[in-house]
C-alpha cells in the first residue's frame, strides 16, 4: 500500500523523465516531510556526482526519499511494535506511547488523534492503523518535540519586581572581536539584540566635532559614534524581546559631551525612553518586567534622589552640572585582575614573585569627584549606578533603584566566603559581574556560579 500511495504521488513529476534540485525540494514538501535543505542538496549531489548531469530519475527520488526520510532508528522502533513489519494498530501505537513516550493519560484518544493527524495513506487511516509513512511523520512531528510547546513564549509570571530575574546581558557590547586591537561595530549591538540580549554596555568618550564616540579607552580599538549606536538601539531594541532593555554607560565625556548624549538619547529614542517613574515617585520597590515593556532605561551615576531629578525635569538644567563623589575601594589584586586591559610585555613581574613569597594585598580607599551634566543624570531612573562598598554597607544605605558591578574575581571570593550576604543582597539590588579585564580575547567567565548567589546581570 505504502508503495502505491508514493508511486501516486510522484509520478506525476516525473512525466519528462527526469527531475532537478528544485523541483526535489519541491516534491518532499508535497509529501510533507521536515527535511533540511543543505541534506537534501548534499545527498543530491552524491547521487548525481558520479553523472554528467544534473537531473535524477524516479528510482533515484526514491533512494534520496529513503536515505532521508527512513533512518535506522526509526525502523527500529517501528518493528519492535509492529507484529508485520507494516502497520501498528491503534493497541500498538497504545503500547509504544505508554512505553516510549512515557504517556499516561487517555493513551486511546491520543492514538486516534495521531493517527488522524499523521497518517499520509487514507486507506490506512479508515483502518484505524498507522504506517511506516505515518510513524516517521509523527516522530518527526511537533508532538515529538521533548521541549514543552506552551514554553516557546514567556509562560513565567513576568510581574515581580525587576531585581527578581536573571537578565541576559553583554559587556564591551560594541567589540567584535578582541579587547584591545579589534574593530568597535554596530553589529555588536544589534546581534546581541537579535540574540535577545537585554543589558547592552556603551563606553563612551569625548570626541571631534562634539560628536560622543564609543570605544574601548586606553586601547587600539576603533571607535563608533554615539548617536549611530543610539539609532541602531532603536531599530532593534523589541525584535526579539517585548522586555525593557538596559544601557549601561561606562561614562568618561565632559559635561558638555554628557549633555549631548542625553540630547540625542531623548530624540532618539523619543517615547522609548524611560524618564519618569510608573506610578508612585516614592520608589519603595522596582518596578516589573511586564510594566516596563517597551521602555529603554538609563545606566549610569545619579546625582540625588529620583524625586529631585523629576523636579528639575521640569525646569530647564541645560548646562548645569553637579560633583558626584565616587568611593575607590580597591585592592592591588583587583586592580591587575578587574581593571587593566593592557598586562606587561616583560617577564619581570613573574621572576619577581618567584624571589619573594607574594605579599597580601593592600586595601586603599580614594575619593574622587566627577562631574555629572544634570541633562543626563536625570534620564537616569530605576538603574542608577552606585559604587559597591560591601554587603553591610548596602543593607544599611543603598536604595532599592541602586545598582552595583562587582568585578568577576572579587566576586567569586564572596560567593566563596560570603554567600549568605550575597544571596541576601541580590535579593534588594540589581548586581552586575563585569570580567575581569585580563580577558583580552573576549572569553566569558562561566555565570553558573553568580547566577547560583542571585546574580542578575
Amino acid at each position: 500500500i505504502s508503495h502505491t500511495w508514493f508511486l501516486n504521488i510522484i509520478q506525476d513529476e516525473f512525466r519528462t523523465g527526469k527531475i532537478d534540485l528544485d523541483s526535489t525540494m519541491k516534491l518532499l514538501e508535497t509529501l510533507k516531510l521536515p527535511f533540511n535543505f543543505t541534506h537534501v542538496k548534499h545527498v543530491f549531489k552524491k547521487t548525481i556526482d558520479k553523472r554528467k548531469t544534473h537531473m535524477i530519475n524516479m528510482e533515484d527520488f526514491r533512494a534520496i526519499y529513503r536515505a532521508i526520510v527512513h533512518r535506522a532508528e526509526f525502523q527500529e522502533l517501528f518493528r519492535a511494535y509492529s507484529p508485520n513489519n507494516k502497520f501498528l494498530a491503534d493497541t500498538e501505537l497504545i503500547q509504544f506511547l505508554r512505553k516510549e513516550q512515557y504517556e499516561t493519560e487517555t493513551c486511546e484518544m491520543m492514538a486516534l488523534e495521531i493517527i488522524l493527524k499523521h497518517e499520509p495513506i487514507e486507506e490506512v487511516r479508515k483502518r484505524r492503523q498507522m504506517s511506516f509513512e505515518g510513524f516517521i511523520r509523527y516522530m518527526n512531528s511537533e508532538d515529538c518535540s521533548i521541549f514543552k510547546s506552551e514554553h516557546r513564549t514567556v509562560y513565567q509570571d513576568m510581574n515581580y519586581p525587576l531585581c527578581d530575574y536573571f537578565i541576559s546581558s553583554s559587556h564591551n557590547t560594541y567589540l567584535i572581536s578582541d579587547q584591545l586591537i579589534g574593530p568597535s561595530d554596530l553589529w555588536g549591538y544589534i546581534s546581541a539584540l537579535l540574540k535577545g540580549c537585554r543589558c547592552l554596555e556603551i563606553d563612551c568618550w569625548d570626541g571631534s566635532d562634539n560628536e560622543p564616540v564609543v570605544y574601548h579607552g586606553h586601547t587600539l580599538t576603533s571607535k563608533i559614534q554615539f548617536s549611530s549606536v543610539i539609532q541602531a538601539i532603536d531599530k532593534y531594541a523589541f525584535v526579539a524581546s517585548d522586555y525593557p532593555v538596559v544601557l549601561s554607560l561606562e561614562n568618561h565625556c565632559s559635561s558638555q559631551q554628557q549633555e549631548i548624549m542625553a540630547e540625542k538619547l531623548e530624540t532618539i529614542l523619543g517615547d522609548k525612553l524611560l524618564t519618569s517613574t510608573i506610578g508612585d515617585t516614592n520608589i519603595t520597590q522596582l518596578p516589573s518586567p511586564e510594566a516596563l515593556k517597551f521602555k529603554i532605561l538609563v545606566k549610569n551615576k545619579k546625582v540625588g534622589t529620583i524625586e529631585e531629578g523629576m523636579v528639575r525635569r521640569d525646569l530647564d538644567s541645560h548646562g548645569e552640572t553637579e560633583e558626584v563623589s565616587d568611593i575607590e575601594y580597591i585592592s592591588d589584586e583587583d586592580e591587575i585582575d578587574d581593571k587593566a586591559p593592557l598586562l606587561p610585555k616583560n617577564g619581570s613581574a613573574k621572576r619577581k614573585s618567584e624571589e619573594n613569597p607574594p605579599a597580601p594585598p593592600r586595601k586603599k580607599t580614594k575619593m574622587k569627584k566627577i562631574k555629572i551634566a544634570l541633562a543626563l543624570s536625570d534620564l537616569v531612573i530605576y538603574t542608577k549606578s552606585q559604587k559597591f562598598v560591601s554587603f553591610e554597607h548596602s543593607l544599611g544605605n543603598q536604595k532599592c533603584y541602586e545598582n552595583n558591578s562587582i568585578g568577576e574575581t572579587k566576586a567569586r571570593k564572596f560567593v566563596k566566603h560570603s554567600a549568605k550576604d550575597f544571596v541576601s543582597h541580590t535579593s534588594r539590588f540589581i548586581t552586575r559581574i563585569y570580567p575581569k579585564g585580563t580577558r583580552t580575547t573576549s572569553s566569558n567567565y562561566n555565570p553558573q556560579e553568580f547566577w547560583n548567589v542571585g546574580c542578575q546581570m
